[in-house]
């Protein structure tokens, strides 16, 4: 069975230029505590300082002194009775004059009251101390300009660091409070998760709609948070971890809201990437304090979306280390949960839509023991899901939710809450009192065909585009089993210049090989087109030609349908890679055994195609030239323009029963 649908759109590409979920209702971020703000710093900042102030007040520090020879200048100072007070340290002395000079003499010389000297050794010491003694000068056993003093000196250079050590030991107080000692990381440590108290949740599973088997999957779980005493009574054991794995925009986190807004119970809901910090440990720490959190508020719902972030399988190529911070994250986080006591009603809801990469610790019965796959909605969950949707519009009576979920098919919650959304929209630009059926398919085409844009083609061009989608369209109508034609439009949108939409009857689960290669002829249907009519190719067929190569590579790579290669899988899953991962399991001569099948593939559908289309070469002229006089046309008129019965596009027969009838109608 196939797990990957092909992509319904057909885009025409220009000719080259030379050169979530459901409607998930916000719940309100819980920040940390705050250690730190503005007015501490404020604070912090005024004592530093008052402390430089204090002292530069109370404690001047040294006077400016200048450097001056011993002679002449210092003997004639002496001599000039201009010296009040020496003091000598060795071959250095320093003092102070009485009057204030200037040295050297001009402009450019220092001012100062004290100076600085050095006696060479071949002074007569005794002539200096007689001279000193003649002109009173006072000799001082303390230096003459010490500056500050010892208290004042240490309280500068210490009181700055007393003040930052007595800073970090506040903040450490502080945030062991916060942090309830978690590992001595403070706020670090806690877990950011959101918490949403019993009650206050209003999502219910009235507002989860197209996904009946999962819910009903999770109404045990439900239950066992309401009534736990009836399990536990006969030695039941509910699911410890519940993990709800499915494509993005189908509703897992909506669905991991219901359930808690069903049990009304305290519902704690992280991201898996907010455990992981660049710091070590932060991240066990933070599993360590959100399980504390959950068991002491128990009964209660632990919630970790994109559980694959952190959950990832340990070892082989890509794995890092053993002490790499994610690792330890996914180490605590399989210690919690295989370390409840019997007694904790505490449940783990993970999601992910990668459950592939999860490791296998993960998922062994005590841990994420059940699996819950949330599927794409079909077309009866496609209406509900609108349904709630529309709930808050003001709905025009014309509206057919019904014919908008069989237009919708593939799409999931989150795209269908768009859709509403954008018809809305539309719908207020318009200046409409009601939401009209129009504004809903217009913004359907909008969303799926991507939005006009002004861009206008020479008649040469537009002339081309016109064949070019003609021939998907007549390819769909007259290939056997293909998905019927919902409109063609040659209206330049996005990268496209113009646009073929089939979308299927009805659902489809499985892909055969003969629904598969009708894919792979549509796909080529505008190529072929233009060589039959103009006898060369262009570049508008790029889209369409990486549609049918992936088709073709699944065909043989992936589901076995192909003679060569027979039931063996030389692709990836996700066809993500052109072969898997280990080189000696698959050879080179399969590799090129798998080329040469898709080229096969390919050949002959082109060949078919070509065939087809000058057989109905009526059908193509007339489809063209209605896009040329219209641009774009709906599923009716286009099957009226190419001549095709409908009897034939509701019974399916075969395409060469009526291939050479002329257009009709």
């Amino acid at each position: 069975m196939a797990d990957e649908a092909p992509t319904e759109r057909r885009p025409r590409t220009p000719l080259p230029v030379p050169g979530g979920g459901q409607g998930q209702p916000p719940v309100p971020p819980q920040r940390p505590p705050r250690l730190l703000g503005r007015r501490f710093w404020m604070v912090v900042f005024v004592l530093l300082a008052i402390n430089y102030l204090s002292v530069a007040l109370f404690a001047p520090g040294k006077e400016e002194s200048v450097r001056i020879p011993y002679n002449p200048e210092f003997l004639q100072q002496v001599t000039q009775n201009n010296v009040k007070a020496i003091s000598a340290t060795g071959e250095t002395v320093s003092g102070e004059f009485k009057n204030q000079i200037t040295f050297p003499a001009g402009k450019d010389g220092t001012k100062a009251k004290n100076f600085d000297t050095e006696i060479p050794t071949f002074a007569n010491t005794d002539e200096l101390s007689k001279t000193l003694q003649d002109h009173h000068v006072e000799i001082s056993a303390e230096p003459i300009n010490a500056g500050r003093g010892t208290f004042w000196n240490l309280l500068l250079s210490f009181g700055p660091v007393l003040l930052l050590v007595g800073l970090f030991v506040y903040l450490g107080r502080r945030a062991a409070t916060a942090g309830g000692g978690l590992g001595g990381l403070g706020a670090f440590g806690r877990s950011r998760a959101r918490r949403v108290e019993a009650g206050t949740t209003s999502v219910t599973f009235k507002d989860v709609a197209g996904i009946d088997e999962s819910k009903a999957e999770l109404t045990e779980v439900v239950d066992f948070l309401r009534n736990p005493d009836r399990y536990r009574r006969l030695g039941g054991r509910i699911p410890r971890g519940v993990l709800l794995s499915g494509a993005p925009g189908t509703g897992k986190t909506l669905l991991a809201r219901a359930v808690a807004g069903e049990a009304s119970v305290p519902f704690f809901s992280s991201s898996a990437s907010e455990f992981v910090e660049a710091i070590v440990g932060i991240g066990a720490s933070r599993v360590r304090d959100l399980f504390k959190q959950a068991k002491e508020a128990q009964p209660a719902i632990i919630f970790i979306d994109e559980l694959d972030a952190i959950g990832r399988s340990r070892g082989g190529a890509n794995a890092l280390s053993g002490n790499d911070e994610r690792e330890q994250t996914l180490n605590q986080i399989l210690t919690e949960m295989d370390g409840f006591g019997t007694e904790a009603a505490v449940i783990v809801l993970g999601a992910t839509n990668r459950p592939e990469v999860l490791d296998p610790a993960l998922l062994r019965p005590g841990r994420f023991d059940r699996r819950v796959t949330v599927p794409a909605p079909d077309k009866d969950g496609r209406r509900q899901i609108l349904e709630v949707h529309t709930r808050s519009l003001p709905l025009d009576p014309d509206v057919d939710l019904d014919g908008l979920a069989s237009s919708t098919s593939g799409m999931v919650g989150a795209d269908l809450a768009n859709l509403a959304n954008e018809a809305a929209l539309t719908a207020a630009r318009r200046n409409h009192d009601t939401v009209t059926n129009a504004d809903f398919t217009d913004s359907l085409e909008k969303i799926v065909l991507g939005a006009p844009r002004g861009l206008v083609l020479s008649p040469t061009e537009r002339r081309r585009t016109a064949y070019h989608e003609a021939g998907h369209a007549i390819v769909g109508m007259l290939t056997p089993g293909a998905d019927p034609v919902r409109k063609v439009s040659i209206i330049p949108r996005t990268m496209s210049l113009g646009v073929t939409l089939s979308a299927p009857a009805e659902e489809r689960t499985n892909f055969d090989v003969d629904y598969l290669r009708g894919r792979i002829k549509v796909a080529l249907g505008g190529r072929g087109a233009e060589e039959v009519v103009y006898d060369s190719i262009s570049a508008g067929a790029e889209s369409d030609i990486q549609q049918l190569t992936r088709i073709a590579r699944q065909m043989v790579g992936r589901w076995g349908m192909s003679e060569a290669i027979g039931p063996i899988a030389v692709l990836p899953s996700d066809a993500s890679g052109p072969l898997l991962p280990g080189a000696s399991e698959v050879s080179e001569r399969t590799q090129q055994t798998l080329d040469d099948e898709v080229r096969r593939i390919v050949e002959e559908a082109h060949a078919e195609v070509i065939e087809l289309l000058g057989e109905n070469r009526h059908r193509l002229d007339s489809l063209a030239q209605a896009l040329l006089e219209n641009e774009t046309l709906d599923e009716a008129a286009a099957y009226a323009a190419a001549g095709v019965p409908r009897e034939h596009r509701e019974a399916g027969e075969a395409a060469g029963a009526f291939a050479s009838k002329p257009p009709t109608g």
